[in-house]
């Protein structure tokens, strides 16, 4: 939350953390991140997450009682771009399935008193 809402840097921009991989010992810490838009922005993205890990430390300090405070390394991810990219191509090249706005409802018969 502290990444959306507290972080001044304006290189950090449509960033989502998809996961954290902590040490065994609690003295690292792996952020995974999803960053919207090209390389040059996600590059320029996670250096300035790098240059804010120091506040976001500081920020995790105030929130859990540890020994030591993780020291925080900021990775890219990149399923999220993988998934959207192999969904447009199976788009592409598998034919296109019906709606339910193409076809129309079928409601079952009524049987009037008439028939019985």
């Amino acid at each position: 939350m502290a990444i959306l809402t507290e972080v001044r840097d304006p290189r950090v921009k449509d960033v989502t953390v998809t996961g954290v991989e902590m040490a065994p010992d609690m003295r690292s810490a792996i952020v995974h991140v999803s960053i919207m838009g090209g390389p040059a922005k996600e590059k320029l993205a996670i250096q300035g997450l790098t240059r804010s890990a120091g506040f976001l430390q500081s920020r995790i300090a105030d929130r859990i009682e540890t020994r030591y405070t993780p020291k925080l390394r900021f990775e890219l991810d990149g399923g999220i771009k993988k998934s959207i990219e192999i969904a447009r191509m199976l788009h592409e090249v598998l034919p296109p399935t019906p709606t339910d706005d193409d076809t129309e409802p079928t409601s079952p018969s009524v049987a009037s008193q008439d028939d019985a």
